[in-house]
């Protein structure tokens, strides 16, 4: 149980630092595009409320596929990333249905999708090894 709650808070924070680079600095210029889309305060710089609600609802993230690939019996990295890899098409699919409707530039797109991508990679490869250390030990 220790090992998938660290599993879960390494590839959180993982997940964070892959959110701050492709939501956040990759094409960082492209947010500017649309400015209308953005709520009152975001661009100004006070997302401060924004940004504590995402990382927590990307740790969230992050432990719903650990619990999912716990569920599937998942003991092997590779099978955790498949799980990740799955996982991925939900949010991959509604970044891109959104683009369809809302103004935004197809780099955050683009963006948006490479990271959450990784990010449910990373909490997939977690599990995996997380789940298969336990499989070891207990055998």
């Amino acid at each position: 149980m220790i090992m998938l709650l660290v599993a879960i808070l390494v590839a959180g924070a993982l997940g964070s630092l892959t959110d701050w680079l492709f939501m956040g600095v990759l094409f960082h210029d492209a947010y500017n595009r649309y400015p209308e889309v953005w709520r009152e305060g975001v661009r100004e710089g006070k997302s401060r409320r924004a940004i504590l609600w995402s990382t927590a609802l990307g740790f969230l993230m992050t432990a719903a596929v650990v619990v999912l690939c716990t569920l599937a019996g998942v003991a092997r990295v590779r099978s955790g990333l498949v799980v990740g890899a799955l996982c991925w098409v939900t949010p991959a699919c509604v970044i891109v249905i959104n683009n369809m409707f809302v103004k935004m530039d197809p780099k955050i797109t683009f963006a948006h999708c490479v990271g959450y991508g990784v990010r449910l990679l990373i909490a997939g490869a977690a599990a995996g090894l997380a789940l298969g250390r336990l499989l070891h030990l207990a055998g």
